[in-house]
């Protein structure tokens, strides 16, 4: 009896944990419009004809938790020359049926439970693909555990997004890009050196943080062709998550090869007695040349808004 009342009882905890975490579980709608214009590449103000999420190169960044429910719309206006798609990789779907393009003019909707936990690439998925993708249609979606933070999934100080693209100066030559000729720079969040005033006197912003804080990166490989040997100059991968996952986690870890199309979670902590620099780099020499440099300054006086809150993506 005494066996039964404890099975018993466990069974009800476990139906009651169950029952609680359904209810933390939420929809979450998400609004995008396809929109085809101009943005600037570069930080000397260089024009480029994109096709973009919102207007912007990425689009926006998506957070929900593992159980949601993402409520999903695509708005593809009719003043836009092509069709557009969407293409979640933290869905499981069909992908003839909701990741199928949207002729301007039309709208898409659907819904999907975000079930794995990690970081993952959104992108448009219409024809050819190549070229949607080369010309700015892509982003980032963070799917965080259900259990939150813990030992192995430490809250970070501060945390940034950086998402790594591919320039090609003649968009419409999607045969070349497939080909991977014609690529003239390296994007970070959209412009080429984004943010490194070392080598590039026209660029305004870093990534801040103060010493001996845990800042984490989110990166999304959006290349068409290349992978990423991301690595932090005068640093060491404090922890690396693979496909932004807590299960998948290694440490210690001085360059990590990111592939095409993966979305990997770093952790970076610097030391404490200091103020230092890093520069986050993709460690093939072509590419980090080229555009794919990022400056992380600690420092005291951290600007304590950076990194935190709106401030995951700077402008």
């Amino acid at each position: 009896m005494q066996l039964l009342r404890k099975t018993a009882l466990a069974l009800v905890a476990g139906a009651a944990v169950a029952s609680a975490q359904g209810a933390l579980a939420e929809t979450v709608k998400v609004t995008m419009t396809a929109m085809e214009k101009e943005v600037t590449i570069d930080n000397k103000g260089t024009k480029y004809p994109a096709w973009t999420f919102d207007g912007a190169m990425p689009g926006k960044f998506v957070r929900v938790h593992e159980g949601d429910t993402v409520d999903f719309t695509l708005i593809n206006p009719p003043e836009n020359k092509n069709s557009h798609a969407m293409d979640f990789h933290a869905a499981q779907v069909d992908v003839l049926n909701e990741f199928a393009p949207v002729k301007p003019g039309e709208t898409k909707h659907f819904i999907f439970k975000a079930k794995v936990p990690g970081l993952f690439m959104y992108h448009c998925g219409a024809s050819p693909m190549v070229q949607h993708i080369a010309r700015g249609m892509y982003g980032a979606i963070l799917v965080e555990p259900k259990g939150g933070y813990s030992k192995a999934y430490p809250k970070p100080d501060r945390e940034y997004i950086l998402v790594q693209s591919q320039y090609f100066p003649d968009a419409d030559d999607y045969k070349a890009m497939l080909e991977n000729k014609g690529w003239a720079g390296s994007l970070i969040n959209g412009k080429i050196l984004h943010y490194d005033p070392v080598h590039d006197p026209n660029a305004s912003q870093v990534l801040e943080a103060k010493p001996g804080e845990r800042v984490r990166i989110y990166f999304v490989n959006a290349n068409i062709n290349m992978p990423v040997a991301l690595h932090p100059i005068a640093g060491i991968w404090d922890r690396v998550y693979i496909n932004g996952n807590p299960r998948n986690t290694l440490y210690g870890i001085q360059t990590y090869n990111v592939a095409v199309a993966e979305a990997d979670t770093f952790d970076l902590v610097s030391p404490d007695d200091r103020a230092t620099n890093n520069a986050i780099v993709d460690h093939t020499m072509g590419a980090a040349l080229r555009g794919a440099i990022t400056v992380l300054m600690n420092k005291p006086d951290a600007d304590p808004g950076k990194g935190r809150g709106s401030q995951l993506v700077l402008p």
